[in-house]
């Protein structure tokens, strides 16, 4: 039986983790797709982490070693004993048996943090929205589901920067792919921009026959080739047909996954109310193409769809605004 493929989806609190995730399980299928949380390694609770004065963003408060240690069994079909940590009220629950799926998605602050980590995983993403964005994110959701005030949302965002510049925007260094949403022109919360950085440490689709290189028109797709890289912008205001065409090209390129299109990509929540961003469709089928090439290669035998450049130093800014 082929092993699993490892995604990680790696980002600061409030960048969108949970909101990407969610797409690729429903696309791939919830029975194929075993999803956790890394936060579910801390190694104190709410109350002894204000008591110790540590942020759950430091490696000491994390269990990174068994993190790692769990990944290798998952990565070689094997279960483990998954401890949980409750965000509603800052404590563990009893731990579950966890069984590794076709694909097993890791997010979380800390997945990239170190290169034992870094190697379980077939596909490594990172999600770097400007921090105001991330700030308003994170307020929105703590406020209405995690029982805090704005106050308090605030004051633990500040107390936590210098952790999170420490330990998890370097992480952005190790990334296959870096993705920010970051407003446009619109300045519509519900039609934010894409910006991504496609690494050469993964063969990415060709997508020349859709965007030309350097393409600058208004309200248009572009795309730049970098050093070790290249640069995709999606606007948010894109139109439906540009955004459709960009999405056939690279369904166009994984035609043995096509039974993966019957379900819908790019829907978020805002409140109660569901909406749909071409922007983050695109991101999430850029994701899903890596995922099922990365399984077409292993089932054929291969050890890794990785390319040979690996882990290079990253031009990317740490948050944009």
């Amino acid at each position: 039986m082929p092993r699993p493929i490892m995604l990680s989806i790696v980002g600061d609190s409030g960048s969108g983790k949970t909101t990407i995730t969610r797409g690729l399980v429903r696309v791939l299928g919830e029975d194929q797709v075993s999803h956790f949380c890394t936060d579910d390694y801390h190694r104190y609770d709410r109350l002894q982490r204000a008591e110790r004065r540590i942020t759950p963003i430091s490696p000491d408060c994390n269990y990174l070693d068994i993190l790692t240690q769990h990944l290798g069994h998952l990565r070689h079909n094997e279960a483990i004993l998954k401890p949980v940590y409750r965000h509603a009220d800052g404590s563990f629950g009893p731990p579950v048996y966890f069984r590794p799926g076709r694909f097993v998605v890791a997010e979380g602050l800390l997945a990239n943090h170190t290169p034992e980590l870094r190697e379980m995983f077939d596909v490594r993403v990172y999600l770097n929205p400007p921090e105001d964005l991330r700030r308003q994110w994170k307020v929105a959701r703590d406020c209405s589901r995690r029982g805090y005030s704005t106050d308090q949302v605030l004051a633990e965002l500040d107390r936590r920067e210098p952790d999170s510049e420490a330990y998890i925007r370097p992480q952005r260094h190790h990334a296959d792919l870096v993705v920010s949403f970051t407003s446009g022109a619109a300045r519509d919360p519900e039609r934010l921009d894409a910006h991504l950085f496609l690494r050469d440490s993964l063969p990415h689709p060709d997508l020349s026959g859709v965007v030309a290189d350097g393409a600058s028109m208004n309200g248009d797709l572009t795309l730049v080739d970098n050093p070790g890289e290249q640069e995709l912008r999606i606007p948010g205001t894109i139109a439906a047909k540009r955004a459709g065409e960009l999405e056939e090209a690279i369904w166009a390129r994984m035609q043995f996954a096509s039974h993966l299109r019957q379900q819908r990509l790019g829907e978020f929540t805002i409140g109660t109310v569901l909406h749909r961003s071409d922007a983050l469709a695109v991101t999430q089928l850029l994701i899903l193409y890596h995922l099922v090439t990365a399984r077409a290669v292993i089932a054929l035998g291969g050890e890794s769809a990785r390319g040979k450049i690996g882990d290079a130093l990253d031009p990317v800014p740490a948050a944009q605004s």
